[in-house]
């Protein structure tokens, strides 16, 4: 038997990357997914996950190749800050695809291949913006709450059938560079992608008699 597939989706510098290189270094065959290939990246195939035609595609081939996966990380997002006014209809539109349309094309890919296989564990990365909206959010907030009802729906379809179905709602800025750039915090403040990876891991090992289907993460000292 092979090393068990992990599949990351929205793989891009940061958490996603994070996540690949400490699922393999916990013994998965990990891979990510992304609509582009980051500089450096390794084990990123170029998925563009709101076609759902090409992601049938894709992961036909990684499962035919590595088998179902054990383990799934839905972390795709398009951050949209402006005022309502100034939010366009496209922008409505792309961070729904972003988010929402990309989880359904690869739900349907890999939940009934994991229910075939007996079972996994399907994480879905949330934000602050999963529970409330806020000024300037409307097009993130919706798209996030839109995701997370979905997420709701799909532990409560595919967790009696074996499948763990997971919202973590990431409470606080990620360390990463482009968020150091952006917010000018003070990185001891910021939720490292290696501590939130080391979360993910331990979701994924939770026995069946004891299954988190929501949890929050937030750096000390954040507000909430």
């Amino acid at each position: 038997m092979g090393k068990p597939l992990a599949i990351v989706a929205g793989a891009g510098p940061g958490l996603g990357q994070s996540l690949v290189s400490a699922f393999n270094q916990d013994g998965y065959a990990a891979f990510g997914l992304n609509r582009t290939i980051p500089p450096r990246a390794n084990r990123i195939l170029q998925v563009d996950l709101a076609d759902p035609q090409h992601t049938q595609t894709k992961l036909r081939n990684i499962i035919c190749t590595h088998g179902a996966p054990r383990l799934v990380v839905q972390n795709t997002a398009k951050l949209v800050i402006s005022a309502f006014e100034e939010t366009s209809i496209e922008d409505f539109e792309a961070t729904w695809r972003a988010m929402v349309l990309s989880t359904v094309n690869l739900a349907s890919r890999v939940l009934p291949a994991m229910v075939d296989t007996g079972g996994g564990t399907f994480i879905v990365s949330g934000a602050t913006a999963s529970l409330r909206g806020g000024k300037n959010f409307a097009a993130f907030a919706s798209a996030k709450a839109g995701l997370r009802a979905l997420t709701q729906s799909l532990a409560r379809e595919y967790g009696p059938q074996g499948v763990h179905v997971v919202h973590v709602i990431l409470d606080g800025i990620v360390d990463t560079k482009a968020s150091r750039d952006l917010n000018k915090m003070d990185p001891s403040r910021m939720m490292k992608p290696r501590d939130i990876a080391d979360t993910y891991l331990a979701l994924a090992n939770q026995p069946q008699s004891t299954w988190t289907h929501e949890l929050d993460l937030r750096p000390m000292g954040e507000a909430f």
